[in-house]
């Protein structure tokens, strides 16, 4: 529509937004320490941004195994499907739409984090070079164990699982988490899989967990409350392809197939910067995708107004604007100046530098 805008309604999937911005997921590590369950104030921390079009929560891990950082959510145990529960309710009484994003980091963890102190699992046991945080300092990741065929399977079921528990817990939806080198990027990228068996190898082989995850969460919930979010063409935690055009054409072939709700994508290097290599293009691999398109990294409301109106994007994710103004919506409508953001208040805490952002008067 030549109409549309950044503050114009549209219909995603099942789920119908009052606007065209998105509250990207952003970890935050304040769950409850010791069951990694939301609590009150999650539910104060969203219902303040319910002005979103639609918020996508902070990763929430599929199992104690998806863990990878301390003090993370999950949602895989009834104490924090009834956590959530709270955070949606007080979305919805506001009006909002909510979608909580399904997370397993794979590799991306340490042994400190993992049930009985095991090492991470990933395609193949090679360790990520990265860091992750135990609640008290930031380590090296632990090397992981390469996936049996049967953990796999189970796996995709605690997918299956997860996104029921979400179901339960009152969200409109959930988002599959396929980024940032966690563990079905890891099975997508040739950096991080040299399995030999039908997950590795040529593409079709490591785009076989995505297409089961695909299948296992459509499964448990239709289509139109499930997006995907992808970053074709970053590095981050390490992870790396050595000719992820081709790779990620496939992959967005099989979400495309699948039918989601939304395709929401990383744009450049995650949280960095914007440039492609030669060859690589974003809207190449957006056309190939024909449902509604979430278009994410570093958007300036100039930037985010013009690729609503141009049609390059349905919607536009925002990350840490978000974090320092829970009215991050009316201060776009209007063109306000925005609060600074406290960046030693990001991770971990209490109320401070999560709720205590002033909005507008």
């Amino acid at each position: 529509m030549p109409d549309q805008t950044l503050f114009s309604p549209l219909q995603v999937g099942a789920i119908s937004l009052a606007n065209r911005i998105v509250m990207a997921p952003l970890t935050r590590n304040r769950a409850r320490h010791e069951d990694d369950t939301p609590t009150e104030l999650h539910a104060e921390y969203y219902a303040q941004r319910a002005t979103a079009g639609l918020i996508i929560t902070e990763a929430a891990q599929i199992s104690p195994e998806g863990k990878g950082y301390a003090w993370t959510p999950g949602i895989y145990s009834p104490a924090q499907i009834a956590g959530w529960r709270k955070v949606t309710d007080a979305v919805h009484a506001k009006g909002g739409k909510i979608v909580i994003q399904l997370w397993h980091v794979g590799r991306v963890s340490h042994t400190v984090l993992q049930p009985d102190g095991k090492a991470p699992v990933a395609p193949s046991a090679i360790t990520a070079a990265t860091k992750t945080f135990d609640g008290t300092q930031f380590l090296p990741t632990s090397e992981p164990r390469a996936l049996k065929i049967a953990a796999i399977a189970r796996i995709v079921a605690d997918y299956a699982q997860a996104t029921r528990n979400a179901r339960a817990a009152g969200f409109d939806g959930v988002e599959i988490h396929a980024a940032n080198g966690y563990l079905i990027d890891q099975f997508l990228r040739d950096g991080s899989n040299t399995r030999t068996d039908a997950y590795g190898g040529p593409i079709e082989n490591r785009t076989r967990f995505l297409a089961e995850v695909l299948a296992a969460v459509v499964g448990a919930w239709d289509a139109g409350h499930v997006g995907i979010r992808l970053s074709p063409f970053s590095n981050a935690n390490g992870i790396s392809d050595s000719n992820p055009v081709p790779l990620f054409e496939a992959a967005v072939d099989l979400v495309d197939k699948a039918g989601l709700a939304y395709l929401h994508m990383v744009e450049g290097q995650t949280g960095g910067s914007r440039d492609l290599a030669p060859g690589q293009d974003i809207d190449a691999l957006r056309r190939r995708f024909k449902g509604v398109y979430i278009a994410n990294n570093g958007y300036t409301r100039a930037m985010a107004m013009d690729a609503v109106a141009s049609g390059r994007a349905d919607l536009v994710a925002f990350g840490r604007p978000f974090i320092a103004n829970p009215d991050l919506v009316e201060r776009l409508r209007r063109d306000a100046a925005l609060n600074p953001l406290d960046a030693t208040t990001l991770y971990g805490g209490g109320a401070k530098g999560l709720t205590d952002y002033p909005a507008l008067v």
